[in-house]
């Protein structure tokens, strides 16, 4: 359910809606579908899911964390993504992360200067973000802002607090957070019986063979790990001699871990 193939044929069938549409495209529509990506782990993985999408000519929207442990927006290889990524025709965003302010006041202004800087530093105007785990207080806050579109804005997503897979909402909202589809799966039957639709896919998720949540995080903190072996390599002459005996750890790792759960079983 999270490979490629899969994500191509959620892709298909938006296509062959013809209602593909960015969040400014959808502005005054009465039927659109939206395809969001909240990036928050690997931009190697968001780089790579939008080519899929590009496979199929196909664009979307990208959000990407300012203030994120896992990656860094500003380091030269990730701009330098970004910036191919708007090239080739995708919505770059931000994803922005409350970081325990409450304060809407706050808040707006906050979203405001992220991507005034998110802008400057790229070097392209940022004009819509999306909210990193909002809570209920800033979905029904429905915050607008001028010249800038929230992809929870009530255009794109309807606020109902007790929402479930089959509450009536004027826009359907499908998620595959933490994995698992939130509200529905994009299948056909889905998006034809909604005017409406907003489809949020979190691309550390997805890869070309598809895998269950505990080998999906896996293969991710391998190429984590990966990427720190390659960041060292860059900056230091002397890893180079002791580079081999690191490689082997990610695997020895899993087999640890493995072993280690089998006997608390």
């Amino acid at each position: 359910m999270f490979s490629y193939d899969d994500y191509r044929e959620i892709i298909r069938l938006i296509k062959e809606s013809g209602r593909q549409a960015s969040y400014a495209e959808a502005l005054g529509r009465d039927r659109f579908i939206i395809m969001r990506h909240d990036v928050e782990y690997s931009v190697d993985r968001a780089l790579a899911l939008s080519k899929v999408e590009e496979s199929m000519d196909f664009t979307s929207a990208y959000f990407f964390q300012w203030t994120n442990n896992s990656y860094n927006i500003l380091s030269r290889k990730n701009r330098d993504i970004l910036t191919e990524m708007h090239e080739r025709g995708h919505e770059i965003g931000l994803h922005f992360a409350l970081n325990g302010i409450t304060d809407m006041g706050m808040v707006r202004k906050q979203i405001e200067r992220e991507i005034d800087m998110l802008s400057e530093m790229l070097g392209f105007e940022i004009t819509s973000f999306s909210i990193h785990r909002p809570s209920p207080a800033v979905l029904a806050e429905n915050i607008h802002l001028p010249g800038i579109l929230n992809a929870y804005q009530d255009d794109f997503f309807h606020f109902d607090p007790k929402a479930g897979e089959n509450s009536e909402l004027r826009v359907k909202y499908l998620s595959d957070a933490n994995h698992i589809w939130r509200y529905g799966y994009p299948d056909a039957e889905t998006l034809a019986a909604h005017d409406k639709v907003q489809i949020l896919v979190h691309p550390f998720g997805w890869t070309r063979k598809g895998y269950d949540n505990e080998n999906n995080y896996r293969t991710l903190i391998d190429e984590k790990y990966t990427e720190m072996i390659d960041s060292i390599d860059r900056e230091c002459k002397d890893f180079a001699a002791l580079r081999p005996a690191f490689e082997t750890v990610p695997g020895e790792l899993r087999r640890a871990l493995s072993e280690a759960g089998n006997k608390d079983r």
